[in-house]
């Protein structure tokens, strides 16, 4: 683990840990998901119209969405001041430490939006000019979740539309201009299954939230309630995952059971340790059971 005083200004390591690189699966898994169900649908539509370079912009565009999206919450957490040093138990922030200045951040927010616009601006090719809207949709979420939205309480809802029904019916759409029950269904589980992701990180922040007036579900429904919530979303997307079962894809369905036992397991370990910097190991442990599920379902689609 690097050593905070070692970190300097705007350097390469200051730079990598702003970007949150753990936070990626979270991206990728999406992308990866529709890009399965779009490849195994080539059949239906004809085998030359599924196209990788479309599924690889889908992929980068992702990337540095939710790279731009660390950034602004990085960002206007610290400049908000509800980035305290002394009082945050979550993972060190860049301007908070002063690894990153808040002019080299803007300017940095600014570059990722821009590259994002860069690399999504091809997909009009496959997709049509309603991608520009989608685009313009994304990238106005990114602000307006750290801005405003986390504060009312919808953070969760938004995790599950645009980490889950966005990316995969939009990978999804861009390779054949339609999205079918299937797809769509996957990509609610999908989202459930990131939303858990979220809850951890506010089931550890739920004290200083309730302080500083974040309403956040964890806050608005407690403790007990949010521990219900997270073994919930689990075992929600393992059901409408069903889904892949009925329409011919059976190890789609049976494969994710494998990510149900990390996340059951998850869930004791984080109702075990309750407060405190620890729960910390739980937001890097659902991270890796987000991107098990994600494998899971891709292969179960792919193993035919």
């Amino acid at each position: 683990m690097m050593e905070e005083k070692r970190i300097e200004t705007n350097s390469m390591k200051a730079w990598l840990l702003a970007a949150r690189p753990k936070t990626l699966s979270g991206a990728a898994v999406p992308v990866m998901i529709g890009v399965a169900l779009a490849y195994v649908d080539a059949e239906m539509y004809g085998e030359d119209v599924f196209s990788w370079v479309a599924a690889l912009l889908c992929l980068l565009f992702a990337f540095v969405m939710q790279i731009n999206a660390n950034f602004i919450n990085d960002f206007f957490d610290f400049a908000n001041g509800t980035d305290d040093v002394e009082t945050r138990i979550g993972p060190r922030r860049a301007c908070a430490m002063g690894w990153v200045k808040l002019d080299s951040m803007k300017k940095a927010i600014a570059g990722t939006t821009c590259l994002a616009c860069l690399i999504g601006l091809p997909l009009v090719y496959w997709g049509g000019l309603e991608m520009i809207l989608i685009g313009l949709v994304c990238i106005v979420f990114c602000f307006l979740y750290t801005t405003h939205l986390s504060y009312m309480g919808l953070g969760d809802v938004l995790v599950l539309v645009f980490f889950g029904i966005v990316p995969v019916c939009i990978t999804y759409y861009v390779q054949y201009h339609t999205v079918t029950w299937e797809v769509f269904l996957a990509s609610v589980a999908c989202g459930l299954v990131i939303d858990a992701l979220l809850l951890v990180n506010n089931f550890r922040d739920r004290d200083t939230d309730r302080e500083a007036g974040k309403n956040t579900l964890v806050v608005r429904i407690g403790a007990k309630g949010a521990m219900q919530c997270y073994l919930g979303v689990g075992i929600g997307a393992i059901i409408l995952g069903f889904t892949f079962f009925m329409n011919g894809h059976p190890l789609a369905f049976f494969l994710p059971f494998v990510y149900l036992i990390f996340h059951v397991y998850t869930y004791l370990k984080i109702k075990r340790i309750d407060r405190g910097k620890a729960l910390n190991i739980c937001l890097g442990d659902t991270a890796r059971n987000i991107f098990i599920y994600g494998v899971c379902v891709a292969a179960g689609l792919l193993l035919v």
